[in-house]
């Protein structure tokens, strides 16, 4: 947790590590505070007891999501029942969330746990987040994931930026993975948050930064790789998922970790669009573990696959 100078005054942030993305809690000086996404649904009791005491007797008004991937809107359920807060998501999802359509919320393409949560309304792109004497502008920042927005205060300069641009990179483009045409929107979100010409950011993932100009610099450069080699961007989002996985539950037999594998459709998705490799789906799966393993990523032993 930190909870540093101006311009990131007014804030508390809580740097959070994987499973779970980055909390930041706007303080709302009487009026209700309100948290910028909750993490992952494993973490949430932990999740509880960071914001807890830096409310410092405020209430919770409401938690508002930047996006919905699972460690971005997994605590959602358990906050609500804590602190009777609303829940503001983006519109784009809106009806899936309303639904619980596990497939349209990717948990179900991707293997993921989120608890089920009931939404009270959505954050528009340019609507205004008003809390206490802060000031937060939503923009659409799609890329990533196409329904992310990010927010501005114009009065601090501190953009949060969500997992559309980090100190180093930005994550995973998951249209892409599908065949859907992302890379330009990631290159015109990077242009929008230049635009800003914000002086800090708060990232999903990592410490705030205020070295804006080195981190587009350093995104561009990653966009012209990915754009390059869309099928290592593939092999990338594999591997990261994977591990992903295996942090969550730690450990689990090989067997096991195949047919979740086997199951999660995006898998068999990015394995066919990269032109069926290695010949099979499990053998597929055999090589990206290897490759994890090698890398020291995660550990085989005995027929089980361990998180390292």
């Amino acid at each position: 947790m930190m909870n540093p100078a101006p311009p990131l005054a007014g804030l508390t942030i809580f740097e959070r590590g994987w499973l779970s993305s980055n909390n930041v809690l706007l303080h709302g000086e009487g009026a209700g505070a309100v948290l910028l996404d909750t993490g992952h649904v494993l973490h949430a009791g932990q999740t509880v007891g960071l914001v807890r005491p830096a409310l410092r007797g405020e209430t919770l008004a409401g938690v508002v999501n930047t996006h919905l991937h699972s460690d971005h809107c997994g605590g959602n359920a358990t906050l609500r029942r804590e602190f009777a807060c609303t829940i503001t998501i983006p519109p784009g999802q809106w009806a899936a969330v309303g639904a619980w359509d596990e497939v349209a919320l990717s948990y179900t393409p991707t293997g993921q746990r989120c608890e089920r949560f009931v939404a009270d309304t959505c954050i528009e792109p340019g609507q205004t987040l008003s809390v206490g004497r802060q000031r937060w502008q939503a923009f659409a920042a799609p890329g990533h994931d196409p329904h992310s927005i990010i927010l501005f205060n114009a009065a601090t300069g501190v953009v949060v930026t969500a997992d559309a641009l980090w100190e180093r990179g930005f994550g995973v483009v998951f249209p892409e993975l599908e065949g859907e045409p992302a890379f330009d929107d990631v290159a015109r979100t990077l242009d929008l948050i230049e635009s800003l010409d914000a002086r800090w950011a708060v990232p999903g993932h990592g410490a705030p930064f205020g070295d804006l100009r080195g981190a587009l610099q350093r995104a561009r450069q990653l966009l012209t790789r990915v754009r390059a080699d869309p099928a290592r961007h593939a092999r990338h989002a594999v591997k990261a998922l994977l591990k992903y996985h295996l942090m969550e539950v730690q450990q689990q037999p090989w067997s096991d970790l195949l047919s979740w594998f086997s199951s999660a459709t995006l898998y068999e998705t990015i394995w066919r669009r990269m032109g069926r490799p290695a010949g099979s789906l499990p053998a597929f799966a055999q090589v990206i573990l290897g490759e994890l393993v090698a890398g020291g990523t995660l550990a085989l032993r005995d027929g089980t696959v361990f998180n390292s």
